[in-house]
């Protein structure tokens, strides 16, 4: 059965991705990979305009779930 991935954000968005995945470590995997790169964007936009994004943006992680789709 394939999996998929919904991010959970700090301001309370919810985005359901639309990549499917083979297997549960697949999809788990991928949601590290999308929470890291969403952190370090944090870090970047603060670096870039600590006016705007202020250091207390960047400590606020996504997370994921992953739920089993049917074919």
């Amino acid at each position: 059965m394939p999996y998929k991935l919904v991010f959970h954000y700090p301001d309370g968005t919810i985005e359901e991705e639309d990549e499917l995945y083979e297997t549960e470590e697949q999809a788990d995997e991928a949601g590290l990979y999308g929470c890291s790169c969403f952190n370090e964007g944090g870090e970047v936009l603060h670096l870039s305009n600590p006016g705007e994004y202020p250091n207390d943006s960047i400590e606020s992680e996504c997370d994921y779930e992953i739920i089993e789709v049917d074919d």
